[in-house]
């Protein structure tokens, strides 16, 4: 497996936020992930940086059969072809002094190899072609991964005809990686999907060769060890290996949420570390037994497992904790990337939106077609539309791009919840019932709150690159984690590296909650809305399971605390402020705890 030359990857941010980040960091060997919901944003990025870098281009138009997929992987082998091109001219230096190179060593954590290698060879004065050979053989390129969201999988239609299920919107965008020249990973979110999920089998890039080599790595996001294992096997029945798992915190991070049942980061993580070796040999030989049973290559080496983690880590204190304890691969850093135009694409009234947002701006909203809780930040210019909207009398937006169409309550073709026709049919709908004018103003409520996310999560890019945006309008979503309190100016690329490795500090605030004290405080609040929520109708059902929650926040209290004791050398200047921040949630857990009691 290649050696990552960053112990931090930057995951996947929106639709648009992260769509050309391996053309602005690949070349430093940072590892970054393209979305690939949003194919017409895709296609105009092509053109973009085909004019750009004065390439040739041949729009792929709708009309063009097969569109999604090939609009992709035309966009991946430009990505692909010019960031090796950076990286090779990056390698090929005519000069000691070459700027590209020394950000690349500099950027660098100290302890790295490479680093201490590269220096070494300048102290002892070594021949200019000796420093190149060098450079040449232990410089590695960032990688080119790509995230599909499992789940947006739109089914789509041919002169109101049902097309197979590979032109599926996920399964086009599967396609269009798989046929693209990359070798890189597939990071695949929002849970299991069987019928894309057996899709993959279609393509060979996805099985090892005989030394266990995988052109095309499977990521599996997770929020715990259990969904892991049940994914994996799934995927090792057909042959395919799960090269890393990516646990991401439940409510701790940017996007959309999967709140788990009160499994909190620290104790997942110590469950993964501790099962890593029974998860790999189990789901190997999985593997290797489909690879037999339909004929194919079966390696003479064991396959390479990753374990990674992202979600709320804000400092280099927490990223070497999480590595060291829990020997993980790598850690993810989102939100912050957002302040760091030399790596993310976002507009500049958004970046100040999001350098001065504070704690309360920060909110897990229900505006997600998706029907998963939302990060948002409070003030956001497609919300904000969205309530101009609603003000006229006119609910909803207009679709113009329908990736999350998946409602079929009134159409078979499916539409999206945050659309005007389907909002308009919904609040007919709802004028129909007989019920009282609170309970109807709660429901309406509930069906205007949608707002058109995979528009929004793009137009920060176009509006960027001065991109028309007429066709979808100007209205910009942007779903920061909770972290983003804590970051408060705009950060250069290696201002961001030098605070993640601890040589420099970005965050001018001394009131950053821990990260573990931070995801706590969140399920915390979780638990206590959900608590609220079944007061109005007591269900025993419900009850048993906020019992369930609340005993696994209490089983991840108990973990903490030893934890914080335990690590000496970690956190020591604030472990009683730890401690105490500790005490304060449990007592508030306490309780709830003894609200459930009641109401059993």
């Amino acid at each position: 497996m290649k050696k990552s030359a960053h112990s931090f990857h930057i995951p996947v941010m929106g639709i648009g936020f992260t769509i050309d980040s391996p053309l602005k960091v690949a070349q430093y060997g940072i590892d970054s992930v393209v979305s690939l919901v949003d194919d017409i944003l895709v296609e105009k990025m092509r053109k973009l940086y085909s004019e750009k870098l004065e390439l040739p281009y041949k729009e792929i138009t709708d009309k063009v059969e097969d569109f999604r997929a090939k609009r992709i992987t035309s966009y991946l082998n430009l990505l692909h072809d010019q960031t090796e091109q950076k990286f090779n001219q990056l390698k090929n230096i005519t000069s000691i002094k070459s700027k590209a190179l020394s950000d690349y060593i500099s950027m660098l954590p100290d302890y790295s190899v490479i680093k201490k290698g590269f220096f070494k060879l300048i102290e002892e004065g070594v021949s200019f072609s000796k420093l190149k050979d060098f450079t040449n053989r232990n410089l590695t390129m960032g990688n080119i991964d790509v995230n599909i969201m499992t789940k947006v999988d739109k089914e789509n239609y041919q002169n109101k005809k049902l097309m197979p299920v590979e032109y599926n919107d996920a399964h086009a965008a599967l396609r269009g990686f798989a046929k693209s020249k990359l070798s890189s990973s597939l990071v695949l979110s929002a849970g299991l999907n069987p019928r894309l999920y057996s899709y993959i089998s279609s393509f060979n890039d996805f099985f090892p060769d005989k030394n266990g080599f995988i052109k095309k790595k499977i990521i599996l996001k997770v929020s715990d060890y259990r969904s892991a294992f049940i994914q994996g096997k799934f995927l090792a029945k057909k042959g395919l290996w799960v090269s890393e798992y990516r646990i991401e915190s439940g409510l701790n991070c940017g996007g959309h949420a999967f709140a788990t049942d009160g499994f909190l980061l620290g104790p997942v993580l110590k469950e993964f570390k501790e099962n890593k070796e029974t998860l790999k040999n189990q789901i190997q030989t999985l593997v290797f037994k489909a690879l037999e049973d339909t004929n194919k290559v079966i390696p003479i080496n064991d396959l390479d497992l990753k374990i990674t983690t992202q979600g709320g880590v804000g400092t280099d204190e927490e990223h070497s904790f999480l590595i060291e304890e829990y020997q993980l691969d790598s850690i993810g850093w989102g939100s912050p990337f957002l302040l760091v135009p030399e790596a993310t694409s976002v507009d500049k009234t958004t970046i100040e939106k999001l350098r001065k947002a504070k704690e309360e701006d920060l909110y897990l909203s229900n505006t997600s077609p998706l029907g998963i809780p939302f990060n948002t930040l409070k003030g956001n210019t497609k919300d904000i539309q969205k309530q101009e909207l609603i003000d006229k009398g006119r609910p909803g937006t207009s679709c113009p791009n329908k990736y999350i169409a998946l409602n079929k309550e009134f159409k078979e073709s499916g539409l999206c919840t945050a659309s005007r026709e389907y909002q308009h049919l919904k609040l007919k709908e709802l004028d129909s019932l007989n019920i009282s004018d609170e309970e109807n103003y709660a429901k309406k409520e509930k069906i205007i709150e949608k707002s058109c996310i995979c528009v929004g999560l793009g137009t920060s890019t176009l509006i960027l690159n001065n991109v028309s945006t007429k066709k979808t309008g100007d209205g910009v979503s942007v779903c920061p984690g909770p972290n983003m309190a804590y970051y408060d100016k705009v950060i250069s690329l290696k201002g961001i590296t030098d605070h993640i490795y601890g040589r420099k500090n970005m965050i001018t605030r001394a009131d950053r909650p821990n990260v573990f004290i931070k995801e706590l405080s969140l399920y915390i609040a979780h638990l206590e809305d959900k608590v609220d929520e079944i007061k109005i109708a007591v269900d025993k059902k419900q009850l048993r399971y906020l019992s369930k929650f609340k005993n696994n926040l209490e089983a991840g209290i108990h973990y903490y605390n030893e934890i914080f004791t335990d690590k000496k050398h970690f956190f020591a200047e604030y472990k009683e402020t730890l401690l105490n921040a500790l005490k304060v949630e449990q007592n508030k857990l306490a309780l709830i705890g003894l609200e459930i009691e009641n109401l059993k």
